[in-house]
């Protein structure tokens, strides 16, 4: 068989034959383009708060902490209308009461069953005379006040507290960290400190000096609180505040005239928001422990109120005869303290948007 040998100028007027036969009739097209739609954006645009929100919700723990959380403040300010008895009413003649549920007691637990001397059990309730419509979930004190009552009340007492220090340290800590960041200089040196000399001061000291001032209540807890947690949180918004105020979007607001404070408080705070809200998260569990441990040792709450402080202190005193005054004040500030913590490092890592999905 013998080969045709094709000069250039011969394979060039045979291609230009083989496109001449192809006719865009030979062709079908299997998928119809829209410019238009192709040129739209298929998914909606998020702000940072919506991103960070989508971010959290990923995040089990932190959904969990987040209705833990949302159910006890719920629980804890809709105390006075959902406790079942006057938490400060006593009834001696009820007291050291086991907890009882009725629809439980079929199973043998909470069936207010108590166990004397020799071992043996015995209905508590029926030898206090207790009527049979009258039962306490949780049991009742040495004075006969129901647990309950008193764990919701004094639930309500520790947030009302860790609130109020929390929004203090937010305002305190925020000014006080502003002004530092933006002046810089020696008047940020001379600030700061002022702080080493707060911090150096140990927290008990502060207590007892205010608790010789003001008389042991709400109002000197709250105070005592304030004084020196707003200090952290200075120091993040200092540390933020440094850094932001050499950013290009600032710079050109000076460029125009704006006033320092509207830099401040329309340019530098927002794009910090999200440290704040988690730095405030981790405020609110250490001022319930706080106030846990003042009304633990006795300067905290006085009497009748109470607190959880002051629960787990009388349940620490009758701890060996009546182990369940003292479990369950103890179990309610862990589920408050560690869903706060949680939901805190949630939003931690909500709010770093550096954080890989």
């Amino acid at each position: 068989m013998a080969l045709t040998k094709l000069y250039p100028s011969d394979y060039n007027q045979k291609l230009l034959q083989a496109q001449s036969d192809l006719s865009p009739d030979l062709f079908e097209r299997h998928i119809k383009i829209d410019s238009e739609l192709n040129e739209q954006i298929q998914a909606s645009s998020l702000n940072y708060f919506q991103d960070s929100w989508r971010r959290l919700k990923k995040n089990k723990g932190a959904m969990i902490a987040l209705f833990f959380a949302i159910f006890i403040v719920g629980v804890a300010f809709l105390a006075p209308w959902i406790s079942p008895f006057d938490p400060n009413a006593q009834h001696p003649e009820w007291a050291k009461l086991a907890p009882k549920i009725p629809w439980l007691a079929q199973f043998g637990i909470f069936d207010g069953m108590g166990v004397n001397r020799a071992g043996i059990a015995y209905d508590v309730y029926a030898q206090k005379g207790v009527p049979a419509d009258v039962y306490f979930t949780l049991g009742t004190d040495a004075l006969g006040r129901d647990l309950l009552s008193r764990i919701l009340h004094g639930t309500r007492i520790s947030l009302i507290v860790a609130f109020v220090a929390a929004l203090i340290n937010l305002v305190l800590g925020i000014i006080y960290g502003l002004i530092s960041g933006w002046l810089g200089g020696k008047v940020d040196t001379v600030m700061q400190r002022i702080l080493e000399i707060l911090t150096g001061i140990p927290n008990l000291v502060i207590v007892v000096l205010m608790l010789l001032l003001l008389r042991p209540g709400l109002l000197s807890i709250i105070i005592t609180i304030a004084l020196t947690s707003w200090i952290t949180m200075s120091r993040v918004v200092r540390a933020q505040t440094l850094r932001l105020k050499n950013q290009e979007y600032v710079i050109a607001a000076r460029v125009l005239g704006q006033s320092p404070l509207k830099i401040m408080f329309q340019h530098i705070l927002p794009n910090m928001l999200g440290i704040i809200i988690v730095q405030v998260m981790f405020a609110i569990p250490s001022a319930i422990f706080f106030e846990a441990f003042l009304s633990f040792i006795g300067i905290g709450i006085p009497a009748p109120q109470a607190s959880l402080g002051t629960l787990i202190n009388d349940g620490y005193q009758t701890f060996r005869f009546l182990p369940h005054l003292m479990w369950y004040p103890a179990l309610m500030i862990s589920v408050l303290m560690l869903s706060f913590n949680i939901l805190a490092d949630g939003l931690r890592d909500a709010f770093d948007p550096r954080e890989e999905e």
